[in-house]
């Protein structure tokens, strides 16, 4: 039978390009605006409490986030000249920045414009350092690109399950009288076993949106149970308008700046290995080139961020897991999440019914996402070959040990530089540089083609 020219198109569209029915597209992107939500806003609301800011200053700090993550998401996800990795890619504020910005807002000399000011100065410098971090490639083989992305999904978990637990043990220096408690498990454990059911005997488009049916379920039993409430979203306003500069011009404290581009190479580290992980995911190997060009957006969303008087952006690994869960590879589905972020931060009344999502609802999403990651690095590393190069072992072993430092032992960098802290805080920068290192030691550098046909070929063997 002939084909037509509009089938012969279909069948040569990547999944990653493929435009979904809006409708889809809309169900798709709340799912992931809903898995990210929290930690997109967990960063202002712990910023602005070191700076003690009023309420009315706080809400302006969450409502530039989302409306700053909504740019960053669209031109990571969609792309532009040049900038913008185009995969499906959620942008948020990076926890490796708070620490250091709890201590710049402790500072009276740098408070909050220096903090913008010290944003500002850090995206400048990821734009000017992607092209050279990005030829960090041919350092990342399977054996090296499996441990970070099986760290990542570690790290992640910690955060999952705080969230299942009811979040924080200690709040404000009093401890949380919700964490752990038996009926917030319960709903943890609810949502997680909806998602799962629903993965199960569920086909097709309700398949693909397992987590947001679970999340709502949990919702509705959490509101039963009296653990939710509405009550900010009738109290909020429909529309905030978002401007540029709304705190004052930005100051650039030089200790504050390198201290910002210090958690800038952070995030492009940990960056690369989500990259790579969607890549892997997606079926589209991440080149030097794609590599650059999501490293570039990371610089550049954190410039944005600065502007509109907000925080460094990363790209969120939470939904790099729901990517794993769902099978939804399209890049328009975070096209689509990030519309819904732009408009949330225009319309405080959507962002505050996104906020009543209990956290133990997130929580029982969270550990089956994360873990997917996790599981992901696992079948990365059981394509590499341990038989024949048992010094592949090593490389793991002790990369998953550095890995886990920050994880099990916080203070264990405590008699450390205080400079040094943001890049040892990290359990994925510690591993990725382990790793690296551990390979180059053992098995020398390869090139940019040899570590993705090593990772694609590990890829294959998993899959049989």
């Amino acid at each position: 039978m002939m084909q037509l020219p509009g089938e012969i198109m279909s069948q040569t569209v990547h999944p990653v390009d493929e435009k979904l029915p809006a409708s889809r597209l809309a169900a798709l992107g709340l799912q992931h605006v809903l898995v990210m939500y929290a930690g997109a806003v967990a960063v202002p609301l712990i910023v602005g409490r070191a700076l003690k800011l009023p309420p009315e200053q706080v809400a302006l700090l969450i409502s530039a986030d989302l409306f700053a993550c909504g740019i960053a998401t669209l031109i990571q996800s969609l792309g532009i000249s040049g900038i913008g990795i185009r995969l499906p890619v959620m942008m948020g504020v990076t926890f490796a920045s708070v620490a250091p910005m709890v201590v710049m807002a402790g500072n009276p000399a740098i408070g909050i414009l220096g903090i913008f000011g010290a944003v500002i100065a850090s995206g400048i410098f990821g734009l000017l350092i992607a092209p050279f971090v990005s030829r960090l490639l041919p350092y990342f083989p399977a054996v090296v690109t499996g441990t970070i992305i099986l760290v990542i999904g570690i790290s992640l978990m910690r955060i999952g399950i705080g969230w299942a637990a009811g979040g924080l043990p200690v709040i404000n220096g009093q401890p949380n009288p919700a964490y752990g408690a038996l009926d917030g498990l319960g709903i943890a454990l609810f949502v997680m076993l909806m998602i799962l059911g629903i993965q199960k005997y569920a086909r097709g488009f309700v398949q693909n949106i397992a987590v947001l049916l679970g999340v709502i379920a949990g919702c509705v039993v959490a509101g039963i149970l009296g653990k939710m409430s509405l009550a900010k979203v009738g109290t909020a306003s429909w529309f905030g308008l978002v401007l540029p500069f709304q705190f004052g011009i930005p100051t650039f404290d030089p200790v504050a700046c390198v201290t910002m581009c210090l958690v800038m190479i952070v995030v492009m580290i940990e960056s690369t290995g989500m990259f790579l992980a969607l890549g892997e995911m997606t079926g589209k190997p991440v080149s030097t080139t794609d590599l650059t060009r999501g490293l570039r957006a990371d610089g550049l969303g954190t410039l944005i961020g600065g502007i509109f008087n907000t925080f460094p952006y990363t790209s969120f690994s939470q939904n790099v897991g729901l990517v794993g869960v769902t099978g939804v590879r399209s890049r328009f589905v975070c096209v689509a999440g990030g519309l819904i972020l732009l408009v949330m931060g225009l319309v405080p009344k959507l962002g505050a019914l996104v906020e009543a999502v209990p956290t133990v609802v997130l929580g029982g999403a969270g550990i089956v996402m994360f873990g997917m990651v996790a599981a992901t690095g696992v079948r990365i590393l059981q394509g590499v070959d341990f038989k024949a190069n048992r010094n592949n072992l090593f490389i793991v072993a002790i990369s998953l040990g550095f890995g886990m430092i920050p994880l099990v032992a916080p203070t264990f960098f405590n008699k450390f530089p205080e400079e040094l802290k943001p890049l040892l805080e990290s359990g994925i920068l510690l591993a990725t540089i382990a790793s690296v290192a551990l390979n180059l030691y053992f098995n020398g550098a390869g090139n940019a083609e040899t570590a993705r046909t090593d990772a694609a070929n590990a890829a294959a063997k998993a899959d049989h």
